[in-house]
């Protein structure tokens, strides 16, 4: 599986971006993951071929939303509100097997996913 990710740039503190995901076939589930300088990589959101959707508990305040076109296998993430603190590389990650149980658990995990985007770099100046 390809994906080609975009929409990185440079923002200031409280303005948006929106990020693009496109896979060259069809996944079950979608995700971005980030990694700041010098910290590991975390997950984001991630979104099911039945758009289900998950996100990060630090991001519950409904900032940032995940969405999905299956017909042309991408996905976005529109990012509002950005803070300094969204300042970092962002991966798109596919799974292409469904998973049965424990999916929002389990979908929390780059471990589940076995294609990753080249990653767009995000800074929000402040």
């Amino acid at each position: 599986v390809q994906l080609q990710a975009s929409g990185g740039g440079l923002v200031q503190a409280g303005g948006s971006l929106r990020l693009s995901c496109a896979a060259s076939e069809r996944t079950y589930a979608m995700g971005w993951f980030r990694q700041a300088p010098g910290k590991e990589r975390d997950f984001v959101a991630t979104i099911t071929w039945d758009r289900d959707t998950y996100y990060a508990d630090s991001l519950k305040g409904g900032r940032f939303t995940i969405s999905r076109d299956n017909a042309r296998n991408t996905i976005y993430l529109q990012m509002n509100s950005l803070e300094p603190e969204d300042t970092a590389v962002y991966y798109c990650a596919v799974r292409i097997n469904r998973l049965i149980t424990s999916a929002r658990m389990r979908l929390r995990s780059s471990s589940e996913y076995s294609y990753w985007g080249q990653g767009t770099l995000v800074t929000v100046s402040s």
